[in-house]
């Protein structure tokens, strides 16, 4: 057999509809906003789709395999717990992040003042330096849900590597 190297590529995604009356959390952190998005948990689909990442390079699954909507203990739960648990369940495995590269797309508001904030509290959780995690911010040009300010979607790749 072939010998691989120990590297190993992620991918995430996660969508969430918005709504009147909920809080808006994305990457960990609440932005104000008149609606935020609907959800078992916090609903915040950066963490969600960076988690959905670091399963997949392992092949371990998706966050509603280990985190399910149906189980009331993660009603409202923080997504930054859930973050702490994917990835201690990734080191435990053996390995570590070489780089996160996610994207939000909304809409309004505005993600760019938050993202160094955002950058702070993922990469305490993770241990990544800011330039270890890319977080960039588009909208969908008023196009279709996300356009429309019905919806937030999130996307995430990840490097880890063996210990």
């Amino acid at each position: 057999m072939q010998h691989k190297p120990n590297l190993r590529i992620g991918y995430g995604v996660d969508v969430h509809q918005l709504a009147a009356g909920y809080p808006l959390w994305i990457g960990g952190i609440q932005i104000p906003s008149e609606f935020g998005a609907v959800g078992h948990s916090d609903a915040d689909v950066l963490i969600h789709a960076i988690c959905d990442a670091l399963l997949g390079a392992l092949a371990l699954r998706d966050i509603g395999f280990h985190f399910s909507d149906q189980d009331p203990q993660f009603k409202g739960i923080d997504s930054k717990i859930l973050l702490e648990k994917v990835f201690q369940l990734i080191s435990e495995k053996g390995y570590g992040i070489v780089n996160i590269d996610a994207t939000v797309i909304l809409e309004t508001p505005k993600v760019n003042p938050h993202i160094e904030k955002m950058q702070a509290v993922l990469g305490a959780i993770l241990n990544l330096l800011p330039e270890e995690l890319s977080i960039k911010a588009t909208t969908h040009e008023k196009v279709d849900s996300f356009g429309e300010k019905r919806a937030i979607k999130a996307y995430a790749s990840v490097l880890l590597f063996k210990h």
